[in-house]
């Protein structure tokens, strides 16, 4: 007969244990390898595509994070902190690039001015639409609209979208002096 060599209670797990707790609920989150949470079941991913998708095709309306929540039936910060999870931004961040995105291509067509293109792409506050294209592209709008017209010139559509994204984060490349 063999001896049962556990105790009870349970003892409690080491700090370094990869092992989960006995406890309920415990261990029930999805970790990666990082140890940090995934995004949910592929039925969550199919819904945060949604909302990506839709924000991609609706981005010049009012949208906020609670519409777009109720739209995909989750609470407004499940669906944030999801959809920071699956695609690394918050969705008004994702928004408002795509929002820059698209003001960059109308400013390089140079016809409108910064304000029409600022209420064109969505945005209601010349101000804030200005402080988030200087943040993302790395020059105030009025200076892109004047410099990138003659910067893609001879350039597919397709290529001159590609080179000339926004990038995300403050990581525009810094306006400093030019050395030869």
């Amino acid at each position: 007969m063999a001896t049962r060599t556990d105790t009870w209670p349970p003892k409690p797990q080491d700090a370094g244990s990869h092992e989960p707790s006995c406890m309920p609920g415990a261990g029930d989150e999805r970790k990666d390898r990082t140890n940090r949470p995934n995004p949910g079941h592929l039925s969550d991913l199919a819904l945060l595509r949604r909302v990506r998708d839709r924000i991609d095709r609706e981005y010049a309306q009012p949208l906020d994070v609670e519409a777009l929540a109720r739209g995909v039936n989750m609470s407004a910060g499940h669906l944030s902190r999801q959809f920071r999870l699956a695609y690394g931004e918050s969705p008004y961040s994702y928004l408002m690039t795509r929002r820059i995105e698209r003001a960059m291509a109308l400013l390089r067509r140079g016809d409108l001015t910064v304000t029409e293109v600022c209420f064109e792409v969505g945005c209601s506050s010349l101000g804030t639409f200005s402080t988030r294209f200087t943040e993302l592209v790395g020059v105030p709008p009025s200076i892109y609209r004047r410099d990138a017209a003659n910067e893609t010139l001879g350039i597919p559509a397709c290529v001159a979208k590609q080179v000339t994204r926004p990038v995300r984060n403050r990581e525009a490349p810094d306006a400093g002096p030019n050395l030869p």
